[in-house]
């Protein structure tokens, strides 16, 4: 087992989470960017999924894809999943379109080269890609033309921002909406700018929540992801955050956010400055942000890349209102079992007492801040919970924060038959043993992690 690490201090944040507005629903993504899954965890036997197209640090000629159930560990799908016919990918942005493929559009050169054109492919399964064809951004005395991102609005039309300069001054790009006229993404609406963020902007990345845009472009002279709203698409922005309002650090680029199963909208961004990549979440209609942190696995290989969320079949399954026993996957004589309030892993055997037989006996019911998650109940009607990231039983005092603190997300587990149990407000962080303590932790992408947080169902004990 790995060394316990420092446990982070986000509780302060996590514990002030509170439901989105209902406007937060009201996703302009829909049926482009994040994919057919919504804001809730998924429903017994589906999994959520996510996937990424970057390009690499080592090789702007082509893209691996990833997938994650997480947003966080993300595993490798395919390697050189595609390499464009000529020129170079880089800032591949993805979408799965409403006619059942998956498309990327990326900058087809490398940063040191005039790049008049952006490109386009598409998958009916993410992993093996067909070049559509480049595109000429249709905009006079054109110099370079980068970083085009999707965005699908509520109203189902398809748009790309893209971020572009001209030959008076080929390094001060301004961000412009392209939007397709057909459905087939064939053909585009001449550029229009995005009225208030201006020039110097790029990397623009736009989410719908409610009526109102929210345009997050990085700042070319400082380098800082920045913050703008606006009532229309095209503007007029205002900018209302600038510097580092979000404790993000800056030489930092390539802001893509996605929705998390818990509601929460996590940011990821390319820490150029420094070699990592980054995420961070908010759960505040993104006025606070959770301290940055670097991604697991991918890191320092994975370069600019936006995220499609889908909620799919095939994924994991656990009844409910039921009593089950929890054996570890890597640990196969040892069980869940309660001890003085907390969760321990001791070995659990038929010749163990009629106490300790009932005290690794728990009743599954549906998850009391989602009821697609999961919760546990011991014979006493206390429910495990993560306080100070111990697993632990407690009694339900009606609160929300004790209500997400004892929900768990139900995701695949390493072996046959084992499954995982993620945490709803701690996203990312899941319940592993350690010294055969239970805590919840954050996943670190390893192998390891993955089987010391892998649980298999079983028949009760008691």
């Amino acid at each position: 087992m790995t060394p316990h690490p420092a446990a982070p201090s986000r509780r302060t944040l996590l514990r002030a989470l509170a439901a989105l507005p209902a406007s937060a629903l009201l996703l302009g993504e829909g049926p482009g960017l994040l994919g057919s899954a919504l804001a809730a965890a998924p429903p017994n036997g589906s999994a959520t999924r996510y996937t990424i197209v970057p390009f690499l640090n080592s090789d702007d000629g082509t893209v691996n894809v990833y997938q994650s159930d997480d947003a966080t560990d993300f595993r490798l799908l395919r390697a050189s999943a595609y390499t464009p016919p000529a020129g170079r990918i880089r800032d591949a942005s993805v979408i799965r379109h409403t006619d059942g493929y998956y498309y990327v559009t990326y900058t087809t050169r490398t940063w040191q080269d005039t790049t008049t054109t952006i490109g386009f492919a598409r998958s009916s399964d993410r992993v093996n890609w067909t070049f559509l064809y480049d595109y000429t951004v249709p905009l006079a005395d054109l110099s370079r033309a980068w970083a085009p991102e999707w965005f699908v609005d509520s109203d189902g039309s398809v748009s790309i921002i893209v971020s572009c300069s001209t030959t008076n001054d080929q390094w001060i790009f301004t961000p412009y909406l392209l939007r397709a006229t057909n459905s087939a993404l064939t053909a585009w609406s001449s550029p229009v700018p995005l009225s208030g963020i201006g020039a110097n902007h790029i990397d623009t990345f736009i989410v719908k929540i409610g009526s109102t845009y929210h345009a997050f472009p990085k700042n070319e002279t400082t380098k800082y992801i920045e913050y703008a709203t606006a009532s229309n698409l095209t503007g007029p922005y205002t900018i209302r955050r600038t510097g580092d309002w979000a404790g993000w650090g800056s030489y930092r680029e390539g802001p893509a956010l996605v929705r998390l199963d818990n509601g929460g909208w996590r940011m990821f961004f390319d820490g150029y400055g420094d070699g990592n990549y980054y995420y961070s979440d908010s759960y505040d209609t993104f006025a606070t942000w959770s301290a940055p942190a670097a991604l697991p696995g991918i890191s320092g290989t994975a370069r600019h890349f936006t995220v499609v969320k889908e909620t799919v079949a095939g994924g994991p399954s656990l009844a409910k209102n039921v009593t089950r026993s929890f054996r570890s996957a890597n640990y196969s004589t040892r069980y869940w079992q309660q001890q003085s309030s907390l969760l321990n892993l001791p070995v659990v055997s038929g010749s163990s007492t009629t106490a300790e037989k009932q005290a690794a006996t728990f009743t599954v019911v549906a998850g009391l801040a989602d009821g697609s998650g999961y919760s546990f109940r011991d014979a006493a009607g206390n429910y495990l919970r993560h306080w100070d990231f111990r697993a632990r039983f407690d009694p339900n005092d009606g609160t929300s924060t004790f209500a997400k603190d004892a929900t768990f997300v139900l995701r695949a587990g390493t072996a046959s038959g084992s499954v995982r149990f993620e945490s709803y407000n701690y996203p990312g962080y899941y319940l592993r043993h350690y010294s055969y303590q239970l805590r919840v932790e954050r996943s670190n992408g390893t192998d390891l992690f993955r089987q010391d947080s892998s649980f298999v169902p079983v028949a009760a004990w008691a």
